[in-house]
């Protein structure tokens, strides 16, 4: 079959199936040519060929009484370049079916031949208006149809008899609609917060636009217009880009293709091109739940309403308002603005009317917002104290406080109060642990944060850093550092005091302190706690910080928290407190060992041999098991272990390694916990990995070679060449040890490598510290010299060096 992006005829369109492939090429290649005017002109061309298509047909078969008719993308006129043809060939049922199907053989056989797609059916205006009864999907592509070739007059009757039924029934079919909708959104996702969205299937994409058309046509509701037929144009836009750039009729914006899709479109780069999809579908998202929450209320309203008032024509009540707040009322399930409310009087009333309805948990009218936004007074600068009140009420509101942010971001009212956010506002991040834009995160943080609000003496500060903690992933650099000169000057204009605005500093500048600490640093190590306590500076701040970095990471997604992820940061924080109450922190050479790593260690000693003991974690959020591994010490178990955990494809979630000395007994034993979860199918059994690290150590078993023969038998496919590794010396973190941190991509073996590139340059691993988050590995290695002295400078930035070129 020939595409018609192969096809160079130059015969004119209309003339045949070359001429209008060679017409449609041209017209996809004009680059003056794009957006609205290019999908508008394809359809037309389109139109014409199979205008000539339909004459031919009908004259050689003689069918009269017949109309084609375009309906769903197509009769629109929204004609992507790769866009299906959706047409119904209808007749008055007055042909003989031998001639009918010649007829509609000599419409779809040119199509498929310029191998374009085809949605096609043949029927009778009352077969397609049965149809669109029983089917919703049917109805909902009749309601956009127009004629293309034949008897109008076919398509003027079903087009009259279809709306009215459309919406005659629209109680019955607006609900199935929505729960199209919703059951959509539940499986394809939400296309602004997608790092490879669906530009038609996903929640505020192409289908939702569709719906909310479908909607107005049926006189119960109507969307907000503002902004929508702007959306609706660069979802188009893109989907356009998306099908030149690939060549498909795909949907998908993958990872590969953004960057030339972004070209295509003119813009910067890719995260432009995702922004501003984002930004589109927010409006989309944005106006579906207006639009839904009005059909719901009209069908209560409808449903509840008494027969017999309906049947005396009297007038109903109006409805009732319950005060929220001053110049706030609750009327007809939503929160609105009371008969007395002066706007332009009251410049505290945005953000009193925003707190009031997420306190009730109740959605704000349209109308409300759309009057606050135009005619609400400036703040002063500084804030009065209420609003600054209203603020941290609004963000300590839970759950409800998302839909009414939202509401307010959407009409503009937040970045009037907060200018600055502008930057952060449908800012796409690009690592896959995040499951939200910066925004939308940042409010998820403080919803999150009021959760925890009764852990801290100051829940004002709590939830304002958890609004402002990646506010400067706006602007260039380490967002931290950005972020902090952001929140001080955004507190300052809230109305915080010096002090407070001093604090919001310093947890916005180390809201990653605690986390990357707890998992990457050996908290054994006084330098270690030392350093936290001097960027801290306080114990209520270091409160504050604690529950903010458990708020931060339930935020992010379910990769980046969990119980053993909790429980580090408990344990630092606890020995940072006590730093700041005045204690002075150990110096801890070796770990004091449980019992049961007693126990293990004993056993290995007494059998010269490695043992192991695998549990499961109890925890309802721990991913794996743990695997607890008391070993001899002696070169090479680093390496080993984690070959043999790789080899029997356990992915290492978390690693801790420690030399222990036990008292009255010869010698050290290294004793290494893990964290691990099986790739796929079961755990091995312990008795299998003892056997296999027996062997590993004792040198009979060829762990790189096994690996390097599995990595070429099951080859690991990636969609995105991933950066290159990063190894560095992490500078004043330890007085005991130089500490190493890698970055690099999961992969299989990842610590095998470090380790072997480790023991060949005959330094000792004192502790090790894996973290995974999601595609991402960073490992953190104290090591020593033999006699257990950190290195110096310029061997450690050489064992940095050879460790980042083994990865590489």
């Amino acid at each position: 079959m020939t595409s018609v992006e192969e096809t160079t005829d130059d015969n004119p369109a209309g003339s045949g199936p070359s001429g209008y492939a060679a017409a449609r090429l041209r017209l996809l290649q004009e680059e003056s040519r794009s957006g609205p005017s290019r999908r508008s002109a394809l359809a037309a061309l389109t139109d014409d060929w199979l205008k000539s298509l339909f004459a031919t047909a009908v004259r050689e078969t003689g069918v009269r009484g017949a109309a084609l008719v375009a309906v769903g993308g197509y009769g629109r006129a929204e004609l992507s370049p790769r866009s299906d043809l959706d047409l119904v060939l209808l007749h008055d049922g007055k042909a003989e079916p031998r001639a009918l199907a010649a007829l509609a053989d000599r419409l779809w056989y040119p199509v498929w031949d310029l191998g374009l797609a085809l949605d096609h059916s043949v029927r009778t205006p009352g077969e397609a208006r049965k149809t669109a009864a029983e089917d919703l999907k049917v109805h909902l592509g009749l309601l956009d149809a127009r004629p293309v070739a034949g008897d109008v007059g076919l398509l003027a009757g079903l087009r009259t008899s279809v709306l009215a039924d459309w919406r005659n029934h629209a109680a019955k079919r607006l609900p199935q609609l929505h729960s199209l909708c919703l059951e959509r959104a539940e499986r394809v996702g939400e296309l602004r917060f997608l790092l490879e969205p669906d530009l038609k299937e996903a929640r505020g994409g192409l289908r939702d636009v569709t719906a909310l058309r479908a909607v107005a046509a049926s006189w119960l509701a109507d969307a907000p217009r503002e902004g929508l037929a702007d959306a609706r144009r660069r979802l188009l836009d893109a989907r356009d880009a998306l099908h030149l750039v690939t060549g498909r009729a795909t949907e998908r914006l993958s990872l590969q293709e953004q960057t030339p899709v972004a070209a295509q479109l003119g813009l910067l780069d890719a995260d432009a091109l995702l922004r501003e999809v984002y930004e589109a579908a927010r409006v989309v998202s944005y106006a579906g739940d207006v639009t839904w929450r009005e059909v719901g209320r009209v069908l209560r309203a409808r449903a509840s309403r008494p027969r017999l008032r309906g049947l005396l024509g009297t007038r109903g009540a109006a409805p009732e308002r319950a005060p929220l707040a001053e110049g706030v009322v609750e009327s007809d399930g939503e929160a609105v603005l009371a008969l007395a409310a002066r706007p332009d009087r009251d410049p505290v009333l945005p953000l009193r009317f925003g707190a009031a309805a997420a306190q009730a948990g109740l959605p704000v009218s349209l109308h409300a917002v759309r009057r606050l936004a135009a005619q609400a007074k400036p703040l002063p600068v500084p804030w009065p104290a209420e609003a600054r009140e209203q603020l941290i009420t609004l963000l300590g509101a839970g759950e409800p406080t998302v839909a009414v942010w939202e509401a307010l971001e959407a009409e503009g009212i937040i970045t009037k109060l907060l200018p600055d956010w502008e930057r952060v506002r449908c800012r796409p991040q690009r690592n896959p642990v995040h499951t939200w834009t910066v925004d939308r995160h940042l409010v998820e943080t403080a919803v999150r944060a009021s959760e925890l609000t009764r852990r801290v003496g100051r829940p004002d500060l709590l939830l304002m850093a958890a609004l402002l903690h990646d506010i400067g992933k706006g602007w260039p650099g380490d967002h931290s550092v950005a972020g902090e000169t952001i929140a001080r000057d955004v507190a300052a204009r809230v109305g915080f005091d010096a002090g407070d605005v001093a604090v919001l500093g310093v947890l916005v500048r180390h809201h990653l302190l605690l986390i990357d600490t707890a998992t990457r640093r050996d908290l054994d190590d006084p330098a270690t706690v030392k350093a936290v306590a001097e960027a801290v500076g306080s114990p209520g701040t270091l409160e504050v910080l604690h529950a903010l970095t458990e708020a931060d990471a339930l935020a992010t997604g379910p990769a980046a928290w969990s119980a053993w992820r909790g429980s580090l940061v408990a344990d630092l924080v606890a020995r940072v407190a006590a730093v700041l109450r005045g204690a002075t922190p150990a110096v801890t050479e070796l770990e004091i060992p449980t019992t049961e790593q007693e126990r293990l260690a004993v056993e290995a000693l007494r059998t010269g041999e490695p043992v192991l003991a695998l549990h499961a974690r109890q925890e309802e959020d721990a991913v794996g098991v743990e695997l607890v591994v008391a070993v001899p010490d002696q070169t090479g178990v680093l390496p080993a272990v984690a070959g043999v955990l790789a080899l029997h494809r356990l992915t290492v979630r978390a690693a801790e390694l420690r030399s222990l000395e036990l008292p009255d007994r010869l010698g050290e034993v290294l004793v290494l916990r893990w964290r691990v979860a099986a790739e796929y199918g079961s755990l091995p059994q312990a008795a299998r990995l003892r056997t296999d690290l027996v062997r590993a150590l004792d040198g009979s078993l060829d762990v790189p070679a096994k690996l390097a023969d599995r990595e070429a038998a099951y080859p690991r496919r990636r969609g995105v060449v991933p950066p290159p590794p990063r190894v560095a010396v992490v500078p004043e973190v330890s007085s005991l040890a130089t500490v190493l941190e890698v970055r690099a991509p999961d992969a299989v073996g990842l610590l095998h490598r470090i380790g072997r590139v480790l023991e060949s340059a005959g330094v000792r691993v004192r502790s090790a510290h894996v973290s995974t988050l999601g595609a991402n590995a960073v490992d953190t290695l104290y090591v020593t010299t033999v006699d257990g002295k950190p290195l110096d400078p310029a061997d450690a930035a050489a064992l940095a060096t050879s460790v980042e070129s083994a990865l590489t």
